[in-house]
Parts: structure tokens; sequence; C-alpha cells
């Protein structure tokens, strides 16, 4: 039986991406309903305003909106008893308490970057490093196109974060470097960003040693890739008991 979800924030590029996907795997996914605050009368499911009318069954939330909307997203899950996939960026911090509160009683997932891809690059530097620090340095170049207003990517700072937590928080990140002369510290973590054309999105962790280097990336091709992340995600949450997960979750269960 298909997982039926409730996908907030349905007319949005993110949202259509996934209407579009769903379409193509009836057998595992079906949009239920939704909700935006712009209609579409070609959608093949009720679309309401306000999460909180929603009359249809469904399995598990899958929140591609904005900040606003989250309040009455999650009313819907507490509601009812339902898990919820948070895509949404941009929430500050005391949204991100309130839904830690709220996996008390319903499963949440929330990841800063969606793509399985990115998560397991990760997972590989994580393991590198354990490996390799302190011989070699470490550096995180990230790639996005010329509209992005945010530098570095949530994603880059999402990997430094892994990568200082397996080296127990002993790391300091450089962003710049053009105003200080003075040699490289060992125990720093270069971020660098690029701004360019269209790329949707390029993380790249390179670990520099003695006469050698390795290389560690993810490259975007489409979007759709934060769009099925959030798919196998909402697949996965439907199963699980009320607590907080993340993208590792996903991918430990799938081994």
């Amino acid at each position: 039986m298909p997982t039926r979800i409730f996908l907030s924030g349905c007319n949005g590029r993110m949202g259509r991406m996934i209407r579009s996907i769903a379409d193509g795997q009836p057998d595992l996914i079906t949009i239920a309903a939704g909700s935006d605050l712009n209609d579409d009368p070609g959608a093949s499911f009720p679309v309401y305003q306000d999460p909180t009318g929603c009359r249809e069954s469904f399995d598990v939330i899958v929140d591609f909106s904005n900040p606003e909307a989250l309040t009455a997203v999650r009313q819907l899950a507490l509601k009812r008893g339902k898990p919820m996939v948070i895509c949404t960026t941009g929430l500050d911090e005391t949204a991100r308490a309130e839904l830690i509160e709220d996996a008390a009683s319903v499963p949440v997932f929330m990841s800063a970057n969606m793509s399985l891809g990115i998560n397991i690059l990760i997972d590989l530097a994580r393991r590198a490093v354990a490996t390799l620090y302190p011989e070699f340095n470490i550096e995180i170049i990230e790639a996005h196109h010329n509209q992005k207003i945010d530098a570095p990517s949530g994603t880059a700072l999402m990997i430094a974060d892994q990568i200082r937590e397996q080296l127990d928080g002993a790391a300091t990140y450089t962003y710049d470097r053009s105003q200080v002369r003075r040699k490289r510290d060992p125990a720093e973590i270069g971020i660098h960003a690029i701004r360019g054309g269209t790329i949707v999105g390029q993380h790249t962790v390179l670990l520099a040693g003695p006469d050698e280097t390795l290389s560690i990336q993810h490259t975007a091709e489409s979007r759709a890739v934060f769009a099925r992340g959030a798919l196998a995600a909402a697949r996965f949450l439907s199963t699980q008991k009320p607590g907080f997960y993340d993208m590792n979750d996903v991918i430990k269960a799938s081994l």
C-alpha cells in the first residue's frame, strides 16, 4: 500500500517536483491532500490554505513551505498524531526547539540537506577524517548559482559541523584568509563559497596531506534529488515511533 502524504507547500517549486515524482511512483507514494496559499485547479487532490482544515486521511506530512506555515503544520501533525518531514529552511532556534518538543509525541524528521548523496558524503568524510586527521588538512568548498544569497551554504556548515563533531570539537572554522598573513592553523577547517551561473549545488571535502590529496565530492544536477530524499524520509518516518530523526537514520535503515 502506498504511503499517503499531506504535502505542505504543494504548489511551490519543490512541491510540484514532489508531485511529479509521486505521479510516477503510484505504488509507493500518493498525495492525499496538500496546502498552499496559491490555488491550483489542476491538482488531483484537495488543496487547503490552512493545513488544519484537512479532512482526508494520510500517513505523514511533508513540509516544503515556509517558516510562517510551520505552526499550522505542527498543529495538524499533533492533532492527527502523524509524523512530519520538515524540509523548510530558515527556521529559527525557537522553531527548532518546538519541533524537538513535538518529537516526544510524533516522529519528526529534519535535515539541512534532503539529498541522500550529501548525507553519504558526510558519512564518508567523517570516516576519512577519523583516519587521516591531523596529518591531513581539511577544506570544504561549495558552489551554487548566482542567485543564492547566503554564504557559506547551510549544507557546507552541516558538513563542517559533522566533521568537527567527529573531532570532538577540536576544530575552528576559517572563512577568509585574505586579511591575515600567517600559516594555516592545523586545527582549522577552511570553508569556501563559489557563486556563479546556474549551479544547483556542489560540495567538496578536500583532505590535503603529505604527498597526497583526497577529494570527496557531491554534485546535485537537479533539485529533484532533494524531492527524492524527502520522499525516502517520508516512507521511512511513516513506520517510526515518536522521536527526532535525520537522514542518517534513513541511510542506516536501508543498509
